[in-house]
């Protein structure tokens, strides 16, 4: 089944990132119904299902509805320039291992196809971290960085917990701007600290130290710093 839901990508763009979501229903086909729905008016390019079927509902050259409102590296309109994957989980659980390796398969895929960097792979809570939670905290992030199809940070010294600092490491990783502290720190953990809760703290800033040098726009609020 193929998805109406789509259109032109806007201003003659093309997919620099990939979007990660969780469908957040009961059955990969019910989440077809309604990605495929033109009443509901949001699709995706992928929807993997649990036992690891992976089906093409929007062609990857058009833009699906699937991010929404939200930004990656100062940049919004995030449909016209990614792909998106739903993945059948309703985001209360592990993702079972046939649909991790058919995720990684369409990854593998996708990143060839448009010369995306491993950076490019990112979380729907990523784009849009005061609305947004998708994939979640049982989402492997760690598995794809160890792939390349994802990237994960190293420690480095980074000083004193700094709010301050932290958003300004964060914005250069890629996350949008003028978020609420509170809010950006939860969603940096959500993806590469899930477990830990409490203040902002040293291995925080030395993680987003370490993802702004890496894999930042150009790396200046960790060089500045």
């Amino acid at each position: 089944m193929r998805s109406p839901n789509f259109g032109p990508r806007r201003d003659g763009a093309q997919p620099g990132l990939v979007v990660i979501h969780y469908t957040a229903m009961p059955t990969a086909a019910s989440a077809r119904d309604r990605l495929c729905d033109p009443a509901a008016e949001v699709s995706a390019h992928w929807l993997i299902s649990e036992t690891g079927e992976a089906e093409a509902l929007v062609d990857e050259a058009m833009r699906a509805w699937h991010a929404g409102a939200g930004s990656w590296q100062g940049r919004g309109d995030v449909n016209s320039r990614s792909i998106g994957i739903e993945l059948a989980n309703l985001g209360d659980r592990p993702f079972p291992e046939p649909q991790m390796k058919a995720l990684e398969v369409v990854l593998a895929g996708i990143l060839r196809r448009w010369s995306i960097p491993p950076e490019g792979v990112i979380a729907h809570s990523d784009l849009a971290p005061e609305r947004k939670i998708d994939p979640g905290p049982r989402f492997d992030w760690a598995r794809l960085a160890r792939q390349g199809l994802s990237v994960w940070p190293r420690m480095r010294a980074a000083g004193a917990p700094d709010a301050a600092r932290f958003a300004a490491l964060m914005e250069t990783f890629g996350y949008p701007a003028d978020m609420p502290p509170d809010v950006l720190l939860r969603a940096f953990r959500l993806r590469f600290r899930p477990r830990i809760e409490g203040p902002l703290d040293a291995t925080d800033m030395g993680l987003a130290a370490d993802l702004a040098l890496r894999f930042g726009a150009d790396g200046g609020a960790w060089r500045a710093s």
